[in-house]
Parts: C-alpha cells; structure tokens; sequence
C-alpha cells in the first residue's frame, strides 16, 4: 500500500486517506461499539502507520493480553494491504466520557435498545453532560419514538453555539442510528466543550465574545505620590554623599607641590 501511495497524485492521495480514515471508523464502530469507542486517529511516518482508537473502556478493547488488539490489527493489515509490522494499533482512554460525544451518543443507542423509555434517556445523557462540566448539551432524537407516526424530539441544556469558526472549534457532534423493532431512530448528540487554556478538557482557544474585565489598580493620591518623590530623592542625595565621602582622595607629591615651571614663571 505505502508503494502504490508514492506513486499517486496529490488529489488521489488525499481522497485515498480520507476513505481509508472513514472505513476504518466505520469499522471500528461496528466492532467496538459496546466498548465506549469513542473516535479514532490515524498517524502516518515514513515507516510505519500508527493507528490510534479512543475508547471508554481501553481494558476490552485490549482483550485478554492482548489477543484483541491484535486481531484487529490483522484485519486492519490484509483489509487495507499493509506490509508485515507497517501498522500499529493503540488504545486510548478518554479523560472524560462526559465531554465525548460519541461515547454519549453509544450510551444513549444501548439505553433505548435496552428499553428505556426516549425521555428518561435523553434527560438522563443531559443531566450526565451538564455535571462533566459541559458549556451546553443538545440531543435530537428522530423517527417512530411512539406510535406510527415520525416525530423528531429535542432535548437541551445550556449554551451552544452553531455557526461560524467557534460552532466548529468548540461543538463535538455525533449520530447514531438505531434498529429499534419499529424502525430506524435517529439520535444526534452535540455538546459545547468547555474553555481550557491548556487544551486538555476543550479548546484552548477563548471565544471572541468573552470580555474579561480586569480588576483597577489602587491609585495613589497625589500627595503620597510626592512625599515618594521626594524620599527617592534624598535617598538618592544620601547615597551620592556617602559615595563621595568613601571615595579615596589623591596623593599628591610634596616636591611637585611646592616647584613651579621656570617657563611659565618666565613667562614663556
């Protein structure tokens, strides 16, 4: 696969990773889908490709020493044409399941197959979000919720953003489908991640519409800004002083003292 990939135009290459990436996602989804997957990333060096699959439960997506990473690993290499050792596969826990949209949007999929009734489910992902210290949670549950009839129900809490650059930066979106026995259900998670300077829980970068506003600064008035002149003053006196008195004075020779130039006695 690494040959034919050198051998492509740059157009076909990038179409190339994208299918690879959404295959492998597709697959992984299928697969892992009761272990909290939760993403994947694909890392690419000139020796090997790293694939990176983040999970809930890292323990399971593991398996008994190992045995299951490593089935994956062999089906992900004769599937997509690896050589031998060209990919790697690593499991990653997510630091927090209640900022992952995809892990909630699982959650909520084996909460209605298993019977839950919509509403309780739903509110049940929001309240879970809101406490993991989310900015704002939405979910959207389409199709035959009760009766024949297809109907769409949204389920929110607290602030979202939807266009521009920070509707992009800022909301993790995820859809699953659901095959409930009187059809597809639709559920579509988003949840606005939190503001993180470091960049660990959400973006590290600050919302344009946020102001800060920063405490003022104790004035001084102004005759306690003149007695500190005039103290830095006669300190800055006092210190010159003491200079000049610890200073060494120069010698000076007796003899030179007391002779004096026949020239300029002479007056030349």
């Amino acid at each position: 696969m690494m040959a034919q990939r050198s051998k492509m135009s740059s157009k076909r290459k990038f179409v190339a990773d994208g299918v690879f990436v959404a295959e492998l996602n597709e697959l992984l989804t299928r697969e892992l889908a009761e272990d909290g997957y939760a993403g994947v990333e694909v890392r690419t060096t000139p020796h090997r490709t790293e694939i990176i699959i983040r999970a809930t439960r890292t323990q399971n997506v593991l398996g008994e020493k190992g045995q299951r990473i490593r089935e994956l690993t062999s089906v992900v290499q004769k599937r997509f044409s690896f050589d031998d050792g060209a990919v790697e596969l690593y499991a990653e826990r997510v630091q927090n399941r209640g900022l992952c949209a995809q892990a909630q949007a699982e959650s909520l999929k084996f909460k209605l197959l298993g019977g839950l009734a919509v509403r309780r489910a739903c509110y049940g992902v929001v309240r879970f979000v809101m406490e993991a210290s989310a900015k704002g949670v939405e979910v959207i549950v389409t199709g035959k919720l009760r009766g024949q009839r297809a109907k769409a129900m949204k389920f929110g809490d607290g602030y979202m953003i939807k266009t521009g650059h920070a509707g992009q930066v800022y909301t993790d979106t995820a859809v699953r489908h659901v095959m409930m026995r009187q059809g597809v259900v639709g559920i579509k998670v988003s949840i606005m991640l939190p503001h993180d300077p470091k960049g660990l829980q959400g973006p590290s970068i600050p919302l344009d519409d946020v102001v800060v506003i920063l405490e003022p600064k104790d004035e001084v008035s102004p005759a306690t800004m003149l007695a500190q002149q005039e103290a830095a003053a006669a300190a800055q006196q006092a210190a010159y002083l003491k200079a000049q008195m610890m200073a060494p004075t120069p010698e000076v020779d007796p003899m030179e003292a007391g002779m004096e130039d026949p020239n300029a006695a002479a007056g030349f």
